[in-house]
């Protein structure tokens, strides 16, 4: 591979998940093995483009920095606060591109999801996932050798890139029941409906 572009980038999680198969969509399956998959095709390529894998992975997670995406992942996960939906974030990476697009387009597609399905009931499931970016890190060390490098260049390229300060989109209060039946009316149906 020589350079990472989107496409190539999301590529690399695409066929992460082919790899696992029947187990590439739940992140609280013992073992889950997505993550491990996805290191071991990062380690394949070279340290400049684990580089650009990482720098990327920010910008795709930071696209999805959206009021009306936390508002479900607060439905979706009882509750969901800046870590929870920096891992909601990573956990929706890693459920493919268009899985990803749909739900930052319109997070109510996130009913559809067979994980979030298992979540609403009492059989759990997980769609969250911390540290996505632990694995290109991980990944870096496996080819370099070590990650201090990786490090460096993660901290003299972070602050350079143009990151939203706080979540975009129209919120809603999201404790109130009423209104995420407006919203997120598929959603709601899964995590509010059930219990009336």
């Amino acid at each position: 591979m020589t350079g990472v572009d989107i496409d190539a980038w999301w590529t690399l999680i695409e066929r992460a998940r082919t790899a696992v198969a029947d187990r590439a969509d739940d992140r609280n399956l013992p073992d889950d093995p997505l993550p491990s998959a996805l290191t071991d095709l990062l380690a394949e390529l070279d340290a400049a483009e684990i580089i650009e894998f990482a720098l990327l992975e920010i910008q795709v997670t930071d696209s999805a920095y959206l009021r009306p995406l936390w508002n479900a992942a607060y439905l979706i996960e009882g509750g969901c606060g800046d870590d929870g939906f920096m891992d909601f974030r990573d956990g929706l990476v890693l459920q493919g591109r268009e899985t990803f697009t749909r739900a930052v387009a319109d997070p109510d597609s996130l009913a559809g999801l067979p994980v979030v399905v298992l979540m609403s009931g009492e059989d759990g499931g997980w769609i969250g996932y911390e540290g996505l970016s632990y694995l290109a890190r991980e990944a870096y060390g496996r080819v370099t050798g070590e990650t201090k490098s990786f490090d460096a260049a993660m901290e003299a390229a972070v602050p350079q890139m143009d990151r939203p300060a706080r979540a975009s989109g129209e919120d809603w209060d999201v404790e109130d029941d009423d209104e995420n039946r407006r919203r997120l009316p598929r959603l709601s149906a899964l995590f509010l409906d059930e219990d009336d």
